[in-house]
């Protein structure tokens, strides 16, 4: 089978595959707990895996996966005094969203340099991080050639677990763990789930994952493969209807975009807040406090 990753490619190889098809996939994600049966991965490891399916049935190169994102601010931290409680280790990947965003800039500015018709931006952490980037990819596709369009996992998984459209997403529960099951066996054991489930024991586990079926993630993977294979195509429609130049292409162009039209709206970003919709305050002395406010206000 015919390499699609990037960093796993020769020179002709991505020749190529670029001539055939340009089109790049950025995959983000991060390791985070997701419940004793699922290496902590999981995130990227499946959105990277269904972006490189896609790759090699309809084209395209799989940029290297990108294991650090947005977590312990606002409503994540919140999200994780109640979800994953207060274990001594978390074994986080977790990065401020100025910072993840701002990487995502020079991503994009690659893509533009090199020429890529389209470029998929595929996060397969949950969260408002994903509204972010679609506002992030708006603000920056009239300064770049490439045509560009984000999305969470959950997103292209239109069927959901039960093929009636439910159960397109969740965290660490069947959705996610039958999804990775399908992609990387090895890395969930269903045998770990403790008998009893408590809040410091279930390490953000969803409460359903002893429902989740590899059958039915291989099914989910499928059918998330043809939905990006579909837009990748919509896009190289759109480029070739439009043929935009590619400007976004230097060091310096990142750094007056962020200064001038990111960094105004980053403060509005959903991730940039203190809380999400209804979420109580932390508890007295929790220890997800101390970035839950960063003041870093763009």
């Amino acid at each position: 089978m015919r390499e699609v990753q990037w960093e796993l490619m020769f020179r002709d190889e991505l020749e190529t595959a670029f001539k055939a098809c340009p089109v790049v996939y950025f995959t983000y994600g991060l390791c985070e707990p997701h419940g004793p049966q699922n290496a902590l991965g999981l995130d990227e490891l499946k959105a990277h895996a269904i972006a490189v399916q896609a790759a090699h049935q309809h084209g395209g190169i799989v940029a290297p996966p990108d294991y650090w994102h947005i977590h312990e601010v606002g409503g994540y931290a919140i999200w994780s005094d109640e979800w994953i409680g207060h274990p001594p280790h978390t074994w986080l990947t977790a990065l401020p969203p100025w910072q993840h965003f701002k990487n995502v800039c020079y991503h994009i500015r690659t893509a533009d340099s090199l020429g890529f018709h389209a470029a998929i931006l595929f996060t397969g952490h949950y969260g408002p991080n994903y509204q972010d980037l679609q506002t992030l990819v708006s603000l920056l596709q009239p300064f770049v050639g490439t045509r560009l369009f984000s999305l969470p996992e959950f997103e292209a998984n239109e069927k959901g677990f039960d093929g009636n459209g439910k159960g397109r997403g969740d965290h660490a529960g069947k959705v996610e763990t039958s999804l990775l099951w399908a992609l990387y066996p090895e890395c969930v054991d269903l045998s770990r789930i403790p008998e009893s489930i408590t809040r410091e024991n279930r390490f953000a586990m969803g409460l359903d994952a002893r429902e989740s079926n590899r059958q039915i993630g291989e099914r989910m993977v499928a059918d998330e493969v043809e939905w990006l294979g579909n837009k990748a195509r919509a896009l190289l429609e759109e480029y070739d209807r439009l043929q935009p130049a590619h400007h976004f292409t230097t060091f310096d162009d990142v750094e007056k975009i962020w200064k001038d039209v990111v960094l105004p709206k980053l403060p509005e970003f959903l991730t940039m807040q203190d809380r999400w919709d209804g979420q109580p305050d932390l508890p007295p002395g929790s220890p997800w406090a101390r970035n839950q406010r960063p003041l870093f206000k763009g």
